[in-house]
C-alpha cells in the first residue's frame, strides 16, 4: 500500500500538470487556434508531470533513458484509455459526456499511479545517510 505522503505528492503533481495544460493552452490561444494551443498545453503538462513524478513523487533513481520512454508509454496508454472510455460510454451506451468523462478521470490517475509506481519509476534513490561509512581511498600503488 502506498504511503499517504506519496499519494498527496501525486495529487499535487497531477494538479500542477493540469494547471500547466490549461495555462499554456489558454496563453497559446492568443497566437494559435484552440486545438494546437491545447496540444501545446498537453505537451507541456506531460513534461511537468514527468519531472515532478520522477524527482518528487516517486523519488526515482531510474535513469531518464529508461524512465522517460516508459512514462510516455503509460501516457499514451492513458490517452487511449480515455478515448476508449469516452467512445464506449458516450457513443455506444449513450451516457452524458460529463458523467463518462468523470469515470475516465477517476480510472486514468489510478491506472497511471499503479503502472508508474511499479514499472516506470521503480528505482528509488538511495537516502544519503550521514552514518553510512564512506569507502577509504586505496593506498597509492594498488
Amino acid at each position: 500500500m502506498p504511503n499517504a505522503d506519496r499519494l498527496l505528492r501525486y495529487g499535487v503533481s497531477g494538479g500542477l500538470s493540469a494547471l500547466t495544460h490549461f495555462g499554456v493552452g489558454l496563453a497559446g490561444t492568443r497566437v494559435l487556434p484552440p486545438v494546437p494551443a491545447s496540444s501545446a498545453g498537453f505537451a507541456a503538462s506531460v513534461v511537468v508531470s514527468y519531472l515532478l513524478q520522477h524527482s518528487w513523487v516517486f523519488r526515482s533513481g531510474t535513469g531518464h533513458r529508461v524512465a522517460a520512454p516508459r512514462f510516455l508509454a503509460v501516457t499514451a496508454a492513458a490517452f487511449t484509455l480515455n478515448a476508449a472510455v469516452l467512445w464506449l460510454g458516450a457513443d455506444v451506451i449513450g451516457g452524458p459526456y460529463p458523467a463518462v468523462q468523470a469515470v475516465a478521470l477517476v480510472l486514468i490517475p489510478l491506472l497511471n499511479y499503479a503502472i508508474n509506481s511499479r514499472w516506470t519509476f521503480t528505482g528509488v534513490r538511495p537516502d544519503p545517510s550521514p552514518t553510512a561509512p564512506t569507502p577509504s581511498p586505496s593506498p597509492p600503488g594498488d
